[in-house]
């Protein structure tokens, strides 16, 4: 039996991170194409006009970037809500997941992992070292500055766990791989917030994917997940040839 969703985004991807979280802990069954943008087909840019992952296809139904899709899968799945019930805790975890969709996504994703990851080993260019030293010594420090005054001594930023806190640590988790770790002298409150989101059993699941293609070509990458053990689709739209374009982990 077919999976009732299909996910079409590359485990790397904070964006495609955010989502699987969602799914895994609401219990939802779905079947994922672990492409990265960059070498999606023409069928890709048909169901993702902006060639933006992750893709979402439940049936005749696909939805486009990570958070109207966590919303509708909040919307369709309402327990265990991952969404504050009270109105006004709900719009700031909203605005917590927009942050770390723009900013964070910003100076951790396109300013550090794109530069240092996908610039030199999918298009093999050279990273903007001026841009990177930028982004860890000032707008990254910064944007901890904020968050550390957000984040909660114990536990999670609005009681339970919530979308804020998935997103925070979808984007960190990214991060990592470039060896970009929070210092915890200097934001004590973020470095244990992640840490305890991170070392929830459905990160753990992800990790585990994360892990396994890290250093893998991404020609390789769906032979070692299958191996892995990852609900793969019987098909991919992955092409041999990387594009640019308008594409984001989005």
């Amino acid at each position: 039996m077919s999976s009732q969703f299909t996910i079409i985004g590359n485990y790397i991807s904070p964006y495609v991170r955010k989502v699987l979280a969602c799914m895994e802990l609401k219990g939802l069954d779905y079947q994922i194409d672990p492409i990265t943008p960059f070498i999606g087909d023409d069928r890709f840019t048909q169901l993702s006009p902006l060639r933006r992952i992750p893709v979402l296809i439940e049936g005749d139904l696909v939805l486009n970037d990570s958070s109207v899709i966590c919303q509708y899968l909040e919307d369709r799945f309402a327990e265990p809500s991952l969404y504050p019930a009270d109105a006004a805790d709900r719009a700031k975890a909203r605005w917590v997941e927009e942050y770390c969709d723009t900013h964070l996504a910003s100076v951790l994703v396109w300013k550090l992992f794109y530069q240092k990851v996908v610039r030199r080993h999918v298009f093999q260019e050279e990273p903007d070292e001026a841009m990177m030293t930028h982004a860890r010594e000032v707008e990254i420090p910064a944007a901890l500055d904020y968050l550390e005054s957000c984040a909660p001594a114990d536990g999670f930023l609005f009681g339970a766990l919530s979308i804020a806190d998935i997103s925070i640590a979808s984007y960190f988790r990214t991060a990592s791989f470039v060896r970009y770790v929070i210092d915890a002298e200097r934001w004590p409150r973020m470095a244990a917030l992640v840490a305890r989101v991170q070392g929830l059993p459905s990160f753990q699941k992800l990790a585990r994917l994360e892990e396994s293609v890290l250093r893998v070509p991404l020609a390789e990458q769906r032979d070692v997940l299958i191996a892995a053990g990852a609900p793969l689709t019987a098909e991919t739209m992955a092409t041999l040839t990387p594009r640019k374009g308008t594409s984001r982990f989005a």
